[in-house]
């Protein structure tokens, strides 16, 4: 009986091993070799900041030729070349892009009007009454964003704000998805003009809330490039199909320095009300 239950499983064995045999021959596929040899030269980040599941997807399109080697936007510029000389295509172009934050109400401008006392996360603490800041669209500072960044991009300042390092941020967009209130953009960093606001409550009276936000006073839009700058959101919004017209002159009446213009490693804000370093 032992012998015979050890040729039946013998038996079944091998002949699941020829049809899997079969079935490997008949359903291989051929790869490209070179897509190894590509994912090998990427940073291996798998942060999706070109637009793909991970550094193996976008191997593979590079070496079909539908994506160009600096679409990686955290690999440099050395990488970008390797893999352009490896593949003998162009390197291409690429417009980098950062994370900005929409927001610049930390702790010495905002108010708060409760305490939150439970789970240490912003999407706890929007889970709660929308957290316990005087402003329903601020920055809740309990830093999900940053704990996300895998590129260390991303540290809360003093006054409870994320500050972005332009350098080290890829645009990977985790703190777009992390941030509960939707603070987090990805701009191209040839944009200048950014305001740092949300509210959308019009007038004086969103001062009572926080002194830098957007009162819709429309000075900016005054002083704008006609159509660059609109208020009608309740909210001042740019027109960033029409930033080749941007200077800062567009941010110097702002009574409450809501709207910043980007210069260098510095936000410039007018007035120098609560200005911030970020990049």
């Amino acid at each position: 009986m032992t012998l015979l239950a050890i040729l039946i499983v013998g038996g079944v064995g091998l002949v699941f091993a020829v049809f899997i045999a079969l079935a490997n021959r008949k359903l291989w596929v051929w790869e490209d070799p070179r897509i190894d040899a590509v994912a090998s030269m990427l940073p291996n980040a798998n942060c999706g900041a070109c637009g793909l599941p991970g550094c193996r997807a976008f191997a593979e399109q590079a070496v079909e030729g539908i994506i160009a080697p600096t679409k990686c936007s955290v690999g440099s510029d050395d990488v970008h070349k390797a893999i352009a000389g490896f593949l003998g295509v162009a390197a291409g172009t690429a417009q980098r892009r950062v994370a900005r934050l929409l927001c610049a109400g930390g702790t010495d401008v905002a108010v708060s009007q409760a305490e939150y006392r439970g789970l240490p996360t912003c999407a706890a603490a929007a889970a709660v009454a929308g957290g316990g800041k005087g402003c329903a669209w601020g920055c809740l500072s309990l830093a999900d964003c940053a704990r996300v960044c895998a590129f260390k991009a991303i540290t809360m300042s003093d006054t409870g704000l994320p500050v972005v390092d332009p350098v080290t941020c890829t645009a990977c967009g985790d703190c777009v998805e992390a941030c509960p209130k939707g603070l987090f953009v990805l701009q191209p960093v040839e944009q200048r003009l950014l305001v740092q606001c949300k509210n959308l409550l019009a007038g004086d009276e969103v001062l009572d809330q926080c002194q830098v936000a957007c009162t819709t006073c429309g000075k900016c839009v005054q002083d704008a490039a006609p159509g660059l700058i609109s208020v009608s959101s309740g909210v001042a919004t740019v027109n960033y199909e029409l930033n080749a017209q941007a200077d800062r002159q567009a941010v110097t009446r702002c009574p409450t320095g809501a709207i910043v213009w980007l210069d260098g490693a510095q936000f410039v804000r007018m007035p120098s009300l609560a200005g911030s370093t970020e990049a």
